[in-house]
C-alpha cells in the first residue's frame, strides 16, 4: 500500500483529500502545517507528498527547499491558488514534480497522483544490484552468490525476487506477483507463487519455516524486509 503525505492548512480539503485517497487505497497521513509536513517529509517512508503552497507557518516553497536541502527525493504534487505561470516554475524549481491549481479536478488529480507513482516505479525498475544478509544479487547479470558462494536462480526467481525487493518492506499479494511477474494471461494459480518463495527461501536464506527476509503476511501475501 502506497503512502501519501498531504501537507494542507484548510480543514475541508484535508479532510476531502484523505477520504478520496483513503477510497483509492493509499495510506494517507495529514499535516496542516509546513512545519509539521517537513517532520513527518523527513521522518516517514512515503511514496508521495501533496503541498500546499499557502501554508500560515513554513510556506510550500520553503517547505519543498528544506526537504530537497535535506535529500528527501519523495515525489511532490504541489496545489496552490494562484495561477500565475512564474509560481508554477519556481514550484518546479525548487523540486516539485507537478503542480496543480485550485480549484482542481478529482480526477485529474488523480490521474497526476497515478502518473507520478508510475514514474517512480519504472525509475525504480533499473535495479541493477542489490545485497541482504549474506547474499548479493547482480540482476543485470543474472548472477547470485550467497556466503560467497554462487546460487542459480531461474530467470522467473529474478523477477519474483526483484519485485518483492522494489516493494521492500509492503505486504505484496500474491495478485500483485501474479499479475506484474506472470501475466494473468498465462492462468497460473496462487500455489505457483506460494511455490517460487519457498524455493527462493531454500537458496537465499536456507530456512523455509523462520525467514528472516522473504517473510508470509497471514491471509495477505508477502513482504520483503533487508
Amino acid at each position: 500500500m502506497k503512502t501519501i503525505l498531504v501537507v494542507e492548512d484548510d480543514p475541508a480539503i484535508l479532510r476531502g483529500l484523505q477520504e478520496l485517497l483513503t477510497a483509492e487505497h493509499f495510506h494517507v497521513l495529514t499535516a496542516p502545517t509546513g512545519t509539521q509536513g517537513l517532520m513527518l517529509g523527513k521522518k516517514e517512508n512515503l511514496d508521495l507528498i501533496i503541498l500546499d503552497l499557502g501554508l500560515p507557518d513554513v510556506n510550500g516553497e520553503d517547505v519543498c527547499k528544506q526537504l530537497r536541502e535535506a535529500g528527501v527525493p519523495t515525489p511532490l504534487l504541489m496545489l496552490t491558488s494562484k495561477s500565475q505561470e512564474m509560481d508554477k516554475v519556481l514550484g518546479l524549481e525548487m523540486g516539485a514534480d507537478d503542480y496543480m491549481t485550485k480549484p482542481f479536478s478529482v480526477r485529474e488529480l488523480l490521474a497526476r497522483i497515478h502518473a507520478i507513482l508510475r514514474r517512480e516505479h519504472a525509475i525504480k525498475k533499473d535495479l541493477d544490484e542489490y545485497a541482504f544478509g549474506s547474499v548479493v544479487v547482480d540482476f543485470r547479470k543474472q548472477e547470485t552468490t550467497r556466503k560467497g558462494k554462487a546460487v542459480k536462480l531461474s530467470v522467473r526467481e529474478y523477477a519474483v525476487l526483484k519485485f518483492l525487493i522494489l516493494h521492500e518492506g509492503e505486504v505484496v499479494t500474491r495478485d500483485m506477483l501474479l499479475n506484474d511477474v506472470w501475466g494473468y494471461e498465462t492462468f497460473p494459480t496462487t500455489r505457483t507463487v506460494d511455490n517460487y518463495i519457498l524455493a527462493l527461501r531454500k537458496k537465499l536464506e536456507g530456512e523455509t519455516t523462520t525467514p528472516r527476509h522473504l517473510l508470509t503476511v497471514h491471509t495477505a501475501g508477502y513482504k520483503f524486509v533487508k
